[in-house]
């Protein structure tokens, strides 16, 4: 008895706890935490007074600053509107005759070849960009015909796996430059705009800076060929070298036939109060801990890594997804993040977000793609950039982009 009133008493410590933090967190325009993975469909009894969670996949739940009626700011200050209407009516829109899409035919060594050499591509974070391009290719927002159309550059830029299956992206630069020189060399579409009305898939950590350590993808920026395209990526932070202005950001892919070998039964006791896995400190890059994640992971683990409450460690173990189903908080330390769809989801009412059917869908890239699903919310995001700015069209002869600007590996052939 008096060990459960003393959990208790420590919960409602902790519980005030995040509610500065949330506070703070609304306050400094940060995000801090939180990645849960709540798939149960009910509520919990251990948070029903405090919560109100429903089924998703793997669900982004972030503690980030409200702003005021439907207005956002971008990352130079200025103010942006959001989409009016509920994040349900804005999630049930339906792409098709809003936006069509020409797919180019390139040669198999830009996608399917590399695909061929490393099958466990379709199965890591970054693979949205595999199944964009097979759900693409049988779309009713593809067409034939490439005047009537947005460009769509099938390229498998993070399909290039260490033995312990983490993407190396340093070749895609010149992977891009290639595929680009391809197309802009055999259609005139590239050429008349300069790949402002294309649309590319960057979907590692550092999108189109293509480098896995954050110090050097600040000091190579963005790939220079592309800042004039839409890039599509999961990376998305405020006031980053690596996030373009136009940037649609997108949730990373967990493979749907996963998550539904890993439900639990909805009655499950929530037993943990917070659970976390992954890395505290970049050994290699950053042994201090003071930029990872901007610090916020090093300050979790060195002020709770003895809490007893608090289930946080390096180890991922076998029943992982099991485990975020029983925690109460799944930890996602983050700062300043940019979550998926953000012009159309009012993602500081998170908690009446958590109820919305269309939420679930729409982090989700499932086998068939699903109406409202993650697919169909990126074409969303192109439609609402459309109809497109007449100044995008170059006049004969003008050119904006320096095909020698970069890195100096990055101008070699491949």
């Amino acid at each position: 008895m008096q060990l459960s009133i003393a959990i208790e008493a420590q919960q409602a410590t902790i519980r005030i706890r995040l509610q500065k933090w949330t506070v703070f967190a609304l306050k400094t325009r940060s995000i801090f935490f939180l990645l849960g993975a709540v798939l149960n469909g009910k509520k919990s009894k251990d948070t029903e007074e405090d919560m109100d969670f429903s089924t998703w996949g793997l669900l982004l739940l972030a503690l980030f600053t409200a702003t005021a009626g439907v207005e956002g700011i971008d990352r130079r200050g200025t103010r942006t509107e959001r989409i009016s209407g509920s994040a349900g009516d804005v999630l049930d829109d339906n792409p098709v005759g809003k936006l069509k899409v020409y797919v180019y035919k390139l040669p198999s060594k830009y996608n399917k070849k590399i695909l061929q050499k490393d099958p466990r591509c379709l199965a890591h974070m970054f693979a949205a960009e595999i199944y964009m391009h097979q759900f693409l290719l049988t779309s009713a927002i593809r067409t034939l015909n490439p005047d009537e159309a947005d460009w769509y550059t099938p390229v498998y830029a993070t399909c290039d796996l260490a033995p312990n299956g983490l993407p190396l992206p340093c070749k895609a630069p010149r992977m891009m430059r290639s595929a680009i020189q391809y197309i802009s060399a055999r259609w005139p579409y590239w050429n008349r705009t300069e790949g402002a009305d294309h649309f590319f898939l960057v979907p590692h950590d550092f999108g189109a800076c293509f480098h896995y350590q954050e110090e050097r993808s600040i000091k190579r920026g963005i790939l220079p060929l592309f800042q004039r395209s839409t890039l599509v990526q999961t990376f998305g932070q405020r006031n980053h070298v690596c996030l373009n202005d136009g940037s649609i950001t997108i949730p990373p892919y967990a493979p749907p036939e996963k998550i539904m070998s890993h439900l639990i039964p909805p009655d499950t006791p929530r037993s943990i109060f917070v659970y976390f896995r992954g890395l505290f400190y970049d050994v290699d890059n950053d042994p201090e801990g003071g930029y990872y994640a901007r610090g916020a992971r090093a300050s979790i683990w060195e002020n709770f890594k003895n809490n007893p409450l608090f289930d946080i460690s390096t180890d991922h173990p076998t029943t992982y997804y099991e485990d975020m189903q029983c925690g109460i908080f799944c930890l996602c330390p983050l700062d300043n993040i940019v979550l998926p769809f953000a012009d159309a989801i009012p993602w500081e009412e998170i908690g009446r977000l958590l109820t919305n059917p269309s939420m679930k869908r729409a982090m989700l890239f499932p086998q068939p793609a699903q109406s409202g699903d993650a697919f169909h919310q990126i074409f969303n995001g192109l439609a609402r950039k459309l109809p497109h700015d007449k100044r995008i069209y170059l006049k004969p002869g003008e050119k904006v982009l320096n095909w020698t600007a970069g890195a100096v590996g990055d101008l070699k052939p491949w």
